[in-house]
């Protein structure tokens, strides 16, 4: 409260300077100054590898590298962006089988122990479960099914052994969730204190209070990064975070955390900020637990999908600015989005909401429900507004069909662990699809036994499909099969897919080098090519 009580003080005096004219733009990037962003709430812990939010992948990003990286300053991901960091090169076998890396020589971890293969070996073991030192969560396990092993081929040399041919693994090692980590740290003290190699250390976590980086002076890329250090002030509530970055108390707000009316509101208030709405690759959900009667009834689940009016959500929310689809992001701007001529023959996606609505309460009445007898639910989510907020809309629907709901709200940081261990009935949730591609989409969401598979749907039918289509190297082929089977995820009410978001982000004409992503918002924030014209 005394924080928050500073910080409404020194608004007033600042909102003046928030007009000011600034600095007259430089060719060059300049070294120096600290980049201020405001954190919208308190992550779990500081280890990417364990969390599934971005709350933790932004602020944490930048003290990593990976592998290879999607290009910082292009805007969409795809294979063609992705760039060498930790490895200077690598190589696919004729088989496609095994796929080589080159690792660059000379870097070291933030506590100066030399980095090699050994490192890149150590995290995928863990990763893959095949270690003796555990993660607490493993959230991304799915991803590395396809892998049988990671072998350091010498200090610099890494390769990868597949079951079968996965062109997209590729894209799931350029990731922001994708980092390598240091085999003489325990996963333990990651969570706590993480050690990486890239662009800025670690200096502290206060829990709901901030998160401080610092430049690395002995990064491997020579002149970089520009920041002296990035500062995360933790506030929940977003209209106090967006006063004080109108009054210039920071030089960016949280990505993508700006929804459509606080966008106009900065733009009226602040006219020469830089804001942006995109994409953002995270999309609306109704999770349902299958294994929770009466929800293991697949009438009952198919109900709840018809009643949806994913219109009035986007309407309601984002005054327009959203996109309906299935699993993928819808295109243009997504790769693999379903088509307009396909979406609309599935259940529950034609444009008659009213009729919809009429056959879901046929379902419902066939079970025993009706004007006479109500299903009571708690709909739980996770307590910040981007949840809350469609979650209570999500409440007032699903009246029409004899379902009341309630309201049941989760801490944030214990959100994940919650919706992972079944304890819940009928969720409202966002997901977040890192990478722009299928295999992470599929395999992640709706694998059988997938720690994120949080309604427990499991069809070893369609997971066939899956490894089809990721096998496949015919993009127009590899695009079909993904359609079929995101078409039968909306069939089945496997994850009902509400809408995708596109949210706002907002910096001032002085933050320089930052590209916002459109299909991705968990891979743009290694910051080393951030600096501040001032």
């Amino acid at each position: 409260m005394q924080r928050r009580s500073r910080l409404f003080a020194a608004v007033g005096a600042a909102i003046a300077l928030a007009f000011a004219a600034g600095p007259a733009p430089s060719a060059e990037p300049k070294q120096g100054g600290i980049l201020r962003i405001y954190h919208r709430d308190s992550p779990a812990s500081a280890s990417i590898h364990e969390e599934a939010t971005y709350s933790a992948n932004i602020p944490f990003m930048g003290i990593f590298n990976n592998l290879v990286l999607y290009k910082q300053d292009a805007p969409q991901n795809s294979l063609q962006s992705i760039v060498p960091e930790l490895a200077t090169s690598w190589s696919w076998s004729a088989d496609n089988l095994t796929l080589t890396f080159t690792l660059r020589q000379g870097v070291k971890w933030h506590d100066g122990v030399p980095f090699t293969a050994k490192d890149v070996k150590c995290t995928f073991d863990m990763l893959m479960d095949k270690s003796p030192q555990k993660f607490r969560k493993n959230p991304r396990k799915t991803w590395y099914d396809n892998v049988t092993e990671v072998t350091a081929d010498g200090d610099f040399q890494a390769t990868f052994h597949l079951k079968r041919p996965q062109p997209a693994l590729l894209a799931l090692l350029a990731s922001g969730y994708s980092p390598i980590y240091p085999c003489h740290v325990s996963p333990a003290e990651m969570r706590t204190h993480p050690i990486g190699t890239g662009p800025f250390k670690f200096v502290e976590f206060r829990q709901n209070e901030s998160i401080k980086l610092a430049r690395n002076p002995d990064y491997w890329r020579k002149g970089r990064p520009y920041l002296d250090g990035i500062e995360f002030t933790i506030i929940p509530n977003r209209s106090t975070a967006i006063l004080a970055f109108i009054a210039r108390k920071f030089d960016m707000t949280f990505p993508t955390e700006v929804s459509v009316p606080l966008l106009k509101d900065v733009k009226a208030q602040a006219p020469q900020a830089v804001c942006e709405l995109k994409p953002t690759n995270v999309n609306v959900n109704l999770i349902v637990n299958r294994d929770k009667p009466p929800f293991d009834n697949a009438d009952l689940r198919r109900a709840m999908a018809l009643t949806l009016d994913r219109k009035a959500f986007i309407d309601t929310l984002a005054e327009g600015q959203g996109d309906i689809g299935g699993t993928m992001l819808p295109q243009p701007q997504g790769v693999w989005g379903l088509p307009p001529e396909i979406l609309r023959t599935i259940p529950g996606y034609g444009p008659d909401v009213q009729a919809n609505r009429a056959e879901a309460r046929k379902l419902m009445e066939k079970l025993g429900y009706g004007p006479a007898k109500h299903l009571a639910v708690k709909i739980s989510t996770r307590n910040i507004p981007v949840y809350r907020d469609p979650a209570v809309i999500l409440i007032d629907q699903l009246k029409d069909i004899y379902i009341d709901g309630e309201l049941d709200v989760v801490e944030t940081g214990n959100w994940f662990s919650v919706v992972a261990r079944g304890d819940y009935a009928v969720g409202l949730n966002l997901t977040g699809n890192a990478v722009d591609d299928p295999d992470q989409a599929f395999y992640e969401n709706y694998s059988c036994g997938s720690e994120r598979n949080y309604t427990h749907y499991c069809n070893r039918d369609l997971e066939k499909l899956f490894d089809r289509q990721s096998m496949e190297t015919d993009l127009e082929k590899r695009k079909k099969l993904v359609w079929e089977i995101d078409r039968r995820l909306q069939e089945d009410v496997a994850r009902p897919i509400i809408y995708h978001i596109r949210a706002g982000t907002c910096w001032w004409p002085d933050v320089k080098g930052f590209t916002m992503m459109v299909n991705s918002a968990y891979n743009g924030y290694r910051f080393e090519d951030v600096w501040l014209d001032r």
